[in-house]
């Protein structure tokens, strides 16, 4: 349960407990709580575990400045930058004006990018509630962790929409639901029901909620549309509350699955979950869609970071034909 908070004391005394306890105040997502606290972690240990009290912006600079010389890439920069910045100025109310450091090196990468021939390959090496999975990926752009947090509840036949809650940056929203997933999701919300009111019968069977939800919704975690789409196999402890409880499918079981189902295929590029979210938005653009509406199905803040499926789009017959196709010799 990777996604589940942590349990911390009421009045915390250890310093990183304490930061994570403002985090939760504020309503940062639980994913920037990790995040944040790791860099933080990082930082302490950096400067060989002084209190962040006693230090300031030069510290900053010379660990930001060290991760350059690490090669970081400039997103991992920023990221750690954020999460200082979120220490000063939010959590220990020190301004530390503005900093100067060398930035990382800007390497612009391209995204893997499955053809639509290896998309069905690799699903014709996937079965049952994998095969889905992947599908279902592939058919609406949702990241690998969107995906997994999925609730019965979320899947809207009537409207033919996908609500993904609390996606990156803690945001909802609604992006397609391809209707030849439509039979398998329902025959999969079936199996959930059972295993469901199997769990109920054991003594099980009250899913985890966020602390908000729970308190406002006190009988919902018993409620079939509040379970996990894709519940784990097992029963597991919830290492906030210690209640047994089932959750979802962890991802390493479907990193897993893709890795075998991409090697199977005959596929010479990396198994990526996220490459069927890249695949999703490059076939969307080949078939003529507007940046704008795939920015708003992927839930991208910036159409910036949408363009960059411009580079990888197949330009076959509409696009620069290269010179070698011309050559008659060869």
């Amino acid at each position: 349960m990777d996604d589940v908070r942590h349990g911390i004391p009421e009045y915390p005394t250890r310093f990183l407990d304490q930061l994570r306890q403002h985090i939760r105040s504020t309503g940062l997502a639980y994913r920037t709580e990790q995040t944040y606290v790791h860099w933080v972690r990082r930082y302490i240990l950096f400067h060989k575990k002084q209190h962040p009290g006693s230090l300031g912006a030069k510290h900053i600079e010379q660990f930001l400045n060290h991760l350059t010389v690490r090669s970081c890439s400039v997103s991992t920069q920023r990221v750690a930058l954020n999460a200082l910045v979120y220490l000063y100025r939010k959590f220990l109310a020190v301004d530390v004006g503005d900093l100067e450091f060398k930035p990382a090196r800007a390497n612009r990468r391209l995204p893997v990018v499955y053809s639509r021939s290896e998309v069905a390959a690799i699903l014709s090496k996937l079965k049952g509630v994998h095969r889905l999975m992947v599908a279902l990926m592939y058919g609406s752009g949702m990241r690998s962790a969107e995906l997994l947090s999925l609730r019965v509840k979320d899947i809207d036949f009537d409207s033919n929409n996908i609500i993904v809650r609390s996606g990156k940056g803690n945001k909802d929203r609604s992006t397609m639901l391809p209707q030849r997933l439509v039979p398998a999701l329902k025959r999969q919300i079936c199996t959930v029901e059972l295993l469901h009111a199997q769990d109920l019968a054991d003594g099980f069977g009250a899913v985890y909620l966020p602390d908000a939800l729970e308190r406002k919704y006190p009988n919902a975690a018993e409620e079939t549309a509040w379970q996990f789409l894709f519940p784990a196999s097992r029963i597991g402890r919830d290492p906030r509350s210690g209640v047994l409880r089932r959750h979802h499918l962890h991802p390493t079981a479907l990193t897993r699955q893709i890795r075998r189902a991409v090697r199977n295929a005959g596929i010479h590029k990396p198994a990526r979950s996220h490459s069927f979210r890249h695949s999703f938005a490059t076939h969307l653009l080949e078939d003529g869609y507007d940046l704008r509406t795939i920015q708003e199905l992927l839930g991208h803040s910036d159409i910036t970071t949408t363009e960059i499926y411009t580079h990888v789009v197949n330009r076959g017959g509409r696009g620069v034909v290269s010179p070698t196709d011309a050559l008659h010799s060869l």
